[in-house]
């Protein structure tokens, strides 16, 4: 490393004597410190036309919030199902456990993962591969997608929060997930060193997990009685049920057979082309994850009208961070001007943050509701159901301007129905395959 040139002391000088000679730095200086730097860039104009009024608005009740922990993609997912239900059931107000789902999907995910490196392993992989190093390294975090979530509402069903509430471990899964993943770093490590051994350290390593998610999470229901009240006052009883009874009986809408459409901005990935991340995934043996890669105009078009036609809240993964304020619940691509404050240029588009790391999918929520244009297929603004409870925003619910939508969403889940003849038959062909690290695998 001795080729590269260190920072030196006549060269911080010139630093701090350029920057003190401008008066507007210490003004920038004075402020940021005082009051941190998203006050001082906030963009006050354009916060101000940021209106939270849409042509469209779906009713899903009070948001709900999944405190500290990763399960966004659950929470959104099951805030979808949860509408459908919400009609069938009848009711103003209902909720699913999503502590019944992680619990199923952390079961599945670490049966997924260590089946997966057992064959990587006997493949003769090394564990300082890139693919290994990146496998151990993202093992066990809350994240996921629509596809992964469906695999656990095919499999194990859903039940109403009631019967199986949250847990310490449930609203703050930091503790739990260390846990988990120095229990499978230790499965790998030892299948590295007995490879004659490796399905039986893999069965009593499953045996583990089960047990450790049980200590923390509870043991899920295999049926309960089901009864309620609807909004009319009247009362149902349906008696003894299955999870998976429940889903199919209450959750008719056919989210299982969505499609996943995102917007891969590199020129390499083809736009209607499907594209899939290697080793991806939770359920062994479910729908891979997979996507259709469509302009971001398609993907509005499809929300938009999912809305205004059928009523339904959709769910989509976005770069949530940029732009954001938290508080009052907005995004807009010009809502902070940073660059002003700074004087820097960050002049990187879609294309170019993804590809340099600046940017990909980290956070799944619910659009539930569109602002049209009188041209009535023109988008100006959207109504974000998020999971963040009812204490941020418009009592949890976000204003996002359509030209954020442009810039940071990635991925929606759409009915199949919804695509045009050349997009369906692109899902008939295998999909580009990307490597594991590819920032298209990013979880929400």
């Amino acid at each position: 490393m001795s080729d590269i040139a260190p920072l030196g002391q006549q060269e911080l000088e010139t630093l701090r004597t350029d920057f003190d000679k401008d008066p507007v730095n210490r003004m920038s200086m004075n402020a940021v410190t005082a009051v941190g730097i998203d006050k001082v860039a906030h963009n006050y104009d354009r916060a101000r036309r940021l209106q939270r009024r849409f042509s469209v608005t779906v009713d899903n009740g009070e948001a709900t919030n999944q405190n500290h922990s990763g399960r966004c993609w659950l929470f959104s997912s099951l805030n979808v199902a949860r509408f459908v239900a919400k009609k069938a059931l009848g009711l103003k107000e209902f909720e699913f456990s999503q502590n019944y789902a992680m619990y199923y999907d952390k079961l599945e995910r670490s049966n997924y993962f260590l089946r997966d490196v057992a064959q990587l392993i006997r493949g003769g992989e090394q564990v300082d591969s890139r693919l290994m190093q990146h496998l151990l390294s993202d093992v066990m975090g809350d994240g996921g997608q629509w596809t992964m979530a469906m695999n656990i509402y095919k499999k194990y069903g859903a039940v109403p929060k009631d019967f199986f509430p949250e847990t310490a471990s449930s609203t703050d899964t930091s503790q739990m997930n260390t846990e988990l993943r120095s229990l499978l770093h230790t499965a790998v490590a030892h299948m590295y060193a007995s490879q004659a051994e490796i399905d039986q350290i893999v069965e009593q390593t499953i045996a583990a997990a089960h047990r450790i998610l049980t200590i923390h999470l509870g043991e899920p229901p295999k049926s309960f009685d089901w009864e309620w009240t609807d909004e009319n006052g009247n009362f149902h009883r349906d008696g003894e049920v299955t999870p998976v009874e429940f889903w199919h009986k209450y959750v008719t809408a056919g989210l299982e057979d969505y499609v996943c459409l995102v917007d891969d901005p590199r020129a390499e990935h083809p736009k209607g082309k499907k594209i899939g991340i290697e080793h991806l995934g939770n359920v062994a043996g479910g729908d891979p994850t997979e996507y259709l890669n469509v302009p971001n105009r398609f993907m509005k078009d499809c929300v938009r009208k999912l809305l205004s036609e059928q009523g339904i809240p959709v769910w989509f993964g976005a770069d949530c961070h940029p732009m954001m304020d938290r508080e009052s619940g907005a995004w807009a691509t010009d809502l902070f001007e940073y660059g002003k404050v700074y004087r820097v240029n960050f002049d990187l588009d879609k294309e170019e943050r993804v590809r340099f790391a600046d940017s990909a999918m980290n956070h799944a929520m619910a659009f539930a509701g569109v602002d049209v244009a009188a041209d009535g297929t023109t988008t100006r603004r959207w109504r974000v159901e998020n999971s963040w409870g009812s204490k941020v925003a418009d009592k949890g619910y976000f204003t996002m301007s359509d030209d954020w939508f442009s810039e940071y969403v990635y991925e929606v889940a759409v009915p199949k129905s919804m695509l045009p003849e050349e997009y369906r038959k692109a899902l008939e062909e295998p999909a580009q395959m990307l490597p594991a690290w590819d920032p298209m695998g990013a979880l929400a």
